[in-house]
């Protein structure tokens, strides 16, 4: 297995976070390079197991061979039914690295990145018709302008939007050079960079349905830990961090804690760490694409406690 498809993030604080038990079962939500899952199998038993997801085909060529490691392909939406086709009810610790990982942004063939030329792709399960050429192309301005603004936090999403409505009458955008030039114009001096990242991001986004798919992720986490058992997020922009933040306070994705007809509240999570975890000095230095990282931890709250919380 090669070591530079992609850097764990926040490998130690996602150990210590997840509490690993060597009988116990655990989830890789986001196999990726593997770096998170063979960090975890090391501190199992022969009798502890890993389920690990991951969409993509190039993850699932890095796979580890190991009897306790079971790779899916598939999206983790679909989480808690695959579990349940391999036997699994209930789980002991569930991490997720989300994002895009090292090697699909160095490949230019996959088109997530603005520093290199390819075709405009995005599609994180190369399996799926929807392309970002398709939205770049096909989606009316509206759209485009909503997608910006909502997923992008772009400040001028609807001159964004415009631009390419007027680049693609000209001719087809068909790679990430040809969507940086329609709107290079709209670039802020000084913080092109920032946008062209913030319209990439909306994109892949909209093409991968990323927050959907991350709520349904997280809500099944509610339902297959165990009493006890620890959620681990490390999520790389506010839109994700939100959702986890919110998920893992109130059990819902507003963040509102619902109450017991006595006014206690009623949430299947408690916060671990009181405060977001993020890289040391020395992980930045080391891999600087970590800079964005934030880890949250949630442990399923037992039984007892919710009764009595």
């Amino acid at each position: 297995m090669t070591t530079e498809y992609h850097n764990p993030v926040l490998l130690e604080e996602c150990l210590e976070g997840l509490n690993i038990k060597p009988e116990g079962i655990y989830v890789d939500v986001t196999y990726g390079g593997g770096g998170h899952s063979r960090a975890i199998v090391s501190r199992l038993g022969e009798m502890g197991r890993l389920y690990a997801f991951d969409q993509d085909a190039d993850a699932i060529a890095n796979v580890t061979d190991d009897p306790r490691v079971k790779v899916i392909r598939a999206n983790f939406r679909d989480m808690k039914a695959f579990l349940r086709l391999e036997g699994v009810r209930a789980v002991d610790g569930i991490l997720a690295d989300l994002g895009i990982s090292s090697h699909q942004i160095d490949s230019p063939s996959r088109g997530f990145s603005t520093r290199s030329e390819g075709k405009l792709d995005m599609r994180m399960d190369v399996r799926q018709e929807l392309t970002a050429a398709d939205v770049v192309n096909g989606y009316e301005e509206e759209e485009l302008k909503r997608i910006f603004k909502l997923y992008g936090e772009l400040p001028n999403a609807m001159q964004m939007a415009r631009a390419i409505g007027e680049a693609r009458k000209e001719r087809t955008i068909e790679t990430t050079a040809d969507l940086c030039d329609a709107v290079r114009r709209h670039l802020p001096k000084g913080y092109e960079n920032k946008y062209l990242a913030m319209l990439f991001q909306a994109i892949r986004i909209e093409v991968n349905g990323e927050l959907e798919a991350l709520k349904a992720m997280l809500t099944q986490s509610s339902d297959l830990l165990k009493e006890g058992g620890r959620l681990a997020v490390i999520s790389y922009h506010s839109l994700e961090d939100r959702l986890v933040k919110n998920f893992i306070k109130s059990g819902n994705f507003e963040g509102e804690i619902e109450k017991d007809f006595y006014g206690n509240p009623k949430t299947p999570f408690k916060a671990v760490n009181r405060k977001v975890i993020t890289p040391s000095e020395e992980e930045l230095q080391m891999n600087n694409r970590s800079r964005s990282a934030k880890l949250r931890v949630g442990e399923r709250v037992r039984m007892l406690e919710c009764l009595n919380a």
